[in-house]
C-alpha cells in the first residue's frame, strides 16, 4: 500500500490517488451559453435579436434584428445581460438572439 493520498472524485464516484485526480481535474463551473442556433456565445460578443421582444417595465418592444453590442454572461446556461439605450438592466434569453459574426 502506498503513502499517496486519495480523493473522492464525484463525478465517477470512485476514491482516486490525488495526483490523478489532479491531472484530470477539468473545470466544471465553466457554464457554456449557446445562442438560438447552437453558437457559443462569450463575454463581449455581438448579437442580434431573432424575434420581436416587449420589454417589461421599459414600455418599449424590441424589433427583430436589433443590434445588441457587448454582451455580457451572467453565469446561467440561458441568460445573457446587456445594454440596450433607455432600458437599464437588459437581460435576454439566450433562446432569443443569434451571434453576429
Amino acid at each position: 500500500m502506498s503513502d499517496d493520498d486519495y480523493i473522492y472524485d464525484e463525478a465517477t464516484g470512485e476514491w482516486v490517488p490525488a495526483s490523478q485526480a489532479t491531472a484530470t481535474a477539468a473545470p466544471d463551473d465553466a457554464v457554456v451559453v449557446r445562442d438560438a442556433v447552437g453558437n457559443v456565445l462569450a463575454d463581449g460578443d455581438q448579437v442580434t435579436l431573432i424575434k420581436d421582444l416587449t420589454v417589461k417595465g421599459a414600455g418599449q418592444t424590441l424589433k427583430r434584428g436589433t443590434l445588441i453590442k457587448s454582451i455580457r454572461l451572467t453565469g446561467d446556461a440561458q441568460e445573457i445581460d446587456c445594454k440596450f439605450d433607455g432600458i437599464k438592466g437588459l437581460v435576454l434569453r439566450a433562446e432569443f438572439v443569434r451571434k453576429r459574426t
